[in-house]
């Protein structure tokens, strides 16, 4: 953490609201990859003379499963480059960065750690051992149970990402404990909501604003904007035309309509910027050539779906009734909407290029392509069925959620990679048959991936207690992710290897029978 922040300090990096949990996120990656380390050597520790044989039999062990996971899991955050939002393009790398460091530290610093500073050897715990191995011995048994019944509730569960609508609602990102919330809310119920959508009205020709028709056009138009679900209330010139008519007009209230006559409209705005204060004009409403004027829809509180729903149905209006004027939509409400629909599809992009790249590089490392296969689905799955619990309980997938499926991948893959190495080095270092592969592989490995996996779901729980919530929600789902994956690779993995590749010898005994 301290490497990280430092470096990002050093660099001229700053901390955002995205970005203040990257600590939090280093933290709990850098305690994975030691649990695995120090879980081998306790295990390797009995079987030594010394504690520098047990500590080299765990590098050895892990080196490449915990080099592998690093390295992954940097891809799984640098693949949130292809956000099109900068504080998580920013997440991405310091946290990657972070990976990197926790990785030198686990595999250098925490070794030389052990050999300094005396410690006792704990002695084994065989409840837990026991269970490891009841877990095992039942999937040996029922392994199509398992399979068929992990894959039922899986494929039930992604059944249900449909339910999750793609939506964002900017002011819901805040807690409502905190003042700019209770401030907006009490804002929308007593006046208007912030969203706003502002629209430029070009004639593209000089003096255009001054045409009565084309006045007429955008009294039409604000008739029909303030009819629509969620506007509030619309400031354009019209309303200023309208009160200098009827001022003209010895305040009659007849004449509080639009003047008829072109010359006139002129004259009137001439009359009213020459009465404002010295450096007042009409230059937030107008163009300097007077062909363009702007008009502020003030809006509820809508969601991003909302408010594109409203921008696409006022581009229908002008394209039907008014075809010849040039039409401009803009805000900061509807440019973060429009940042969330991107978002979602470039971090697809992301995630397909980081799965492809993740699943060549444990297909090189393990030398196999029939192991990098087994690995598709346990990495695939975990993200996917967590999207459907998620549809039980929001249902509504916003600008951080969309970058959840290539963040958790790098990490859900972590389990996978050390229980697929431990289950080869049984079947091609050991020549063990696969149920024997199945047990080594719970008795050595089984241990580290719960207790790794309780330290990560602790941390992004963590997180999850934040009252921003695209930190908060991008907490809770990565949470979920990591308890369905550690399920995925305890159950569904398993039983697998028991069915698909039981009947295949090990690389071993195939040299011996050749």
């Amino acid at each position: 953490i301290l490497c990280t922040m430092g470096l990002v300090g050093w660099s001229g990096g700053y901390l955002t609201s995205p970005t203040a949990g990257v600590p939090i996120i280093i933290m709990t990656l850098a305690i994975a990859d030691s649990v695995h380390i120090l879980v081998t050597y306790f295990q390797e520790r009995p079987l030594h003379t010394t504690k520098r044989l047990a500590l080299l039999s765990s590098l050895r062990i892990n080196g490449l499963p915990v080099f592998l996971t690093s390295l992954t899991t940097a891809i799984g955050f640098l693949s949130l480059n292809f956000s099109d939002s900068p504080p998580f393009r920013q997440l991405g790398n310091y946290v990657a960065t972070g990976v990197v460091f926790a990785y030198l530290f686990s595999m250098a610093f925490l070794p030389a750690l052990l050999m300094l500073l005396p410690h006792k050897v704990p002695k084994p715990r065989h409840q837990t051992g026991q269970w490891m191995q009841r877990l095992s011995h039942s999937l040996v048994r029922h392994a199509k149970r398992y399979f068929v019944g992990s894959l039922v509730v899986v494929v039930a569960l992604c059944a249900l990402i449909p339910l999750n609508t793609l939506d964002d609602r900017f002011v819901a990102y805040f807690g409502k404990e905190l003042p700019f919330r209770q401030a907006s809310d009490f804002m929308e119920e007593h006046m208007t909501g912030l969203a706003s959508i502002e629209i430029s009205v070009d004639t593209q020709t000089a003096d255009g604003i001054n045409d009565p028709d084309f006045l007429k056009t955008l009294e039409a138009f604000n008739q029909w904007a303030i009819s629509q679900t969620g506007v509030k209330h619309i400031n354009s010139l019209l309303d200023t035309l309208r009160r200098l008519n009827q001022n003209m007009h010895a305040d009659d209230p007849a004449f509080y309509r639009l003047p008829e006559e072109r010359e006139m409209v002129a004259q009137y705005l001439l009359l009213y910027e020459m009465s404002l204060p010295f450096g007042l004009d009409l230059n937030n409403q107008l163009n300097v050539d007077k062909s363009a004027t702007r008009i502020i829809l003030s809006l509820d509180n809508l969601t991003s779906t909302e408010q594109m729903g409203l921008e696409a149905s006022i581009n229908e209006w002008f394209n039907t009734n008014a075809p010849a004027l040039k039409v401009t939509l803009a805000s900061p409400s509807l440019m973060f909407s429009h940042i969330g629909q991107r978002n979602i599809i470039s971090m697809l992009e992301g995630v397909f290029w980081a799965f492809v790249l993740i699943s060549v590089i444990f297909g090189i490392a393990q030398q196999s392509l029939r192991y990098a296969f087994y690995s598709l689905l346990p990495n695939l799955l975990p993200a996917s069925a967590a999207f459907g619990v998620w549809a039980l309980i929001d249902g509504q997938v916003g600008l951080a959620l969309s970058v959840v499926a290539g963040m958790t991948l790098g990490i859900v893959v972590d389990d996978t990679i050390h229980f697929l190495s431990k289950y080869r080095y049984a079947r091609v270092d050991k020549s063990l048959k696969t149920t024997e592969a199945i047990h080594h592989t719970f008795q050595g490995v089984g241990q580290a991936l719960w207790v790794t996996t309780c330290v990560l779901v602790a941390g992004f729980l963590v997180l999850a207690q934040s009252s921003f919530l695209i930190n908060a929600d991008l907490g809770l789902l990565t949470a979920i992710t990591l308890v369905i994956a550690l399920l995925v690779d305890f159950l569904f993995l398993p039983a697998l290897l028991l069915l698909f590749d039981g009947n295949k010898a090990s690389n071993s005994a195939q040299k011996v029978t050749s």
